[in-house]
């Protein structure tokens, strides 16, 4: 058996809601793979809710900027939640949201990108030299229209355009733009708080739909129910993971 750390029990326990014990032996029984010890708990039945799985141990900010029809979301990751209330890295964040917008998604590509006289990368190592931890650009996306309107949404916001949860929502349409904004942002603030995985279920990775194939059915059939009910439970049960909130 794996050698277990309370640590990786503690995650566990953190993640799923699970206890102590459980975690513990979950672990031991998957080698010490968290994801699968997640999964080997939700086939027992034992995962309360698991919040916080395939999600980025990662503090920082969420920024989002617009410009006519288009926008973009671009994450910037820190070692510490204070970090996130430093006046700097709030305005470093925001610089990296503007020049996304016209570099488009690719982190590399953005890092090059000069905002005045220095890179992009310049001006996060200036950063860590000043605050003192370390921090990176994860990730960027963006969502264009060519009429309608791109609505935004930034929860647990800690100024205009910063936050920890951001959402772009892109209307085509040749509506009323005030209209289309209300409507964008009321969508955009169901997404931040549904968190679904897709949009539908096409979308879904693959490799997800194969994981959710396998709990469920261990679920099923630890529960007593014949071949046919299995998949009768299974098949709906996939329908609505692209709407349902992230496990």
């Amino acid at each position: 058996m794996a050698n277990i750390s309370a640590q990786a029990v503690k995650e566990l326990r953190e993640t799923t809601g699970a206890g102590m014990m459980d975690c513990k032996t979950a672990l031991g029984e998957t080698s010490g793979d968290m994801q699968a010890a997640v999964d080997w708990l939700r086939k027992k039945g034992l995962a309360k809710a698991a919040k916080k799985a395939g999600r980025v141990a990662a503090e920082g900010l969420i920024g989002i900027a617009l410009q006519g029809t288009k926008g973009v979301v671009v994450e910037v990751n820190s070692e510490t939640d204070f970090v996130a209330r430093n006046d700097l890295f709030q305005g470093l964040v925001k610089m990296i949201a503007q020049v996304a917008l016209s570099t488009g998604t690719d982190v590399e590509a953005i890092k090059a990108a000069k905002a005045g006289s220095i890179t992009i990368a310049e001006a996060i190592a200036d950063t860590i030299a000043k605050i003192g931890e370390n921090m990176t650009l994860r990730r960027a996306a963006a969502l264009s229209v060519s009429k309608g309107v791109v609505a935004s949404y930034v929860h647990n916001s800690v100024t205009d355009g910063l936050g920890k949860i951001g959402v772009l929502v892109a209307l085509e349409s040749a509506g009323k733009t005030d209209e289309l904004a209300t409507l964008g942002r009321m969508i955009a603030m169901h997404v931040a708080a549904a968190n679904p995985l897709a949009v539908d279920a096409s979308g879904l990775d693959p490799a997800v739909v194969v994981r959710e194939k396998g709990v469920l059915g261990e679920k099923a059939k630890a529960q007593g129910k014949p071949a046919n009910v299995v998949k009768k439970i299974v098949e709906p049960a996939l329908h609505q993971l692209a709407s349902r909130q992230r496990l």
